[in-house]
């Protein structure tokens, strides 16, 4: 995904309640709990550095994140 911001509205414009997008103020995001995030992108927007959350109508957490610039081999 390359542009969180306009994935965040796209997924709220269907209808999705969607938090994001924000970054890890530690550099390296943990899924579990909000403990840590900042709201908004990257301040670089690093590659693999921003996310959004939401959550399935069955529960599952989902969690998009940006690529600027695949790493090798991906």
């Amino acid at each position: 995904m390359t542009d969180i911001e306009q994935t965040c509205k796209e997924l709220a414009a269907a209808g999705v309640h969607v938090t994001g997008p924000f970054h890890d103020a530690t550099g390296a995001f943990h899924q579990a709990g909000d403990s840590g995030r900042v709201i908004g992108t990257h301040p670089q927007r690093a590659s693999y550095g921003s996310f959004a959350a939401f959550a399935d109508p069955y529960g599952n957490r989902w969690f998009p994140q940006e690529i600027t610039e695949p790493m090798p081999g991906r």
